[in-house]
């Protein structure tokens, strides 16, 4: 049988390597992406790193975007322009080009992952253009991922606050106790590589809080169109905007 290839960009270090290491112990051949193998938001660095991974492999099935940056914990109003639009950029641009590159060569079995996180369903009025940017990159999950004409496969995976240099050194986190584990986060990935929460697909999962069981257990009792997506809250059945 042909071994199964994976992509996972930002894998140099943090949750990409982890995520990397788990698809490698189950069996994948994983290109690692990192800053001096393709930066994610140059086109053709990514055009060519793709059809590289192609020529060698033959074959893709899964995509895990993971590489993203996080901007200043300050307010809108004192954030830096040029900071502001690189988070935006790396954290958005980024899936995208990896995304238009893979999906001519992605099996119709492949999946694609994107690393995301609860900013993107909060108000927080700090560190702005991660909450953007993770807004946004939920849009082309669901896009993709949602609905009986979907694209292919997509899936938000936020994988809760792990400990790596970016979490630490994060202001939100100083007093933190508690982290999520690793563990949690690449069993939804691998349960999702897998095929095991397809019925998931163009939603979020969020590691620390969902595991396999629960995530297959309400899929069972059935999903609303919304549920776990990025939309409008109305203010009730008279909302004109329903």
């Amino acid at each position: 049988m042909t071994q199964p290839v994976a992509i996972v960009t930002g894998a140099s270090r943090g949750i990409g390597a982890h995520i990397a290491d788990a698809l490698q112990d189950n069996g994948y051949a994983v290109e690692r992406g990192s800053r001096s193998t393709a930066p994610v938001t140059e086109r053709a660095a990514v055009e060519a790193w793709v059809a590289d991974i192609v020529a060698r492999h033959g074959r893709i099935d899964l995509l895990v975007n993971n590489a993203g940056v996080i901007d200043a914990e300050v307010a809108l109003a004192d954030s830096d322009p040029d900071e502001w639009w690189a988070t935006v950029e790396t954290n958005v641009r980024g899936p995208y080009l990896m995304t238009r590159a893979v999906l001519p060569h992605l099996l119709a079995t492949g999946r694609i992952v994107n690393i995301n996180s609860g900013a993107a369903y909060k108000n927080y009025d700090i560190a702005t253009a991660y909450n953007v940017s993770k807004g946004a990159l939920a849009r082309i999950t669901s896009g993709l991922g949602l609905g009986p004409d979907r694209t292919v496969l997509t899936f938000d995976l936020a994988p809760g606050v792990v400990r790596t240099d970016m979490t630490e050194a994060m202001e939100a986190h100083r007093d933190r106790t508690e982290w999520t584990s690793p563990a949690e986060v690449t069993e939804l990935l691998l349960a999702i590589a897998r095929g095991e929460l397809d019925t998931w697909s163009g939603r979020m999962v969020r590691a620390g809080t969902d595991t396999v069981a629960s995530l297959q257990s309400q899929a069972r009792a059935g999903l609303a169109e919304n549920d776990r997506t990025l939309g409008l809250i109305s203010w009730g059945d008279d909302d004109p905007l329903r």
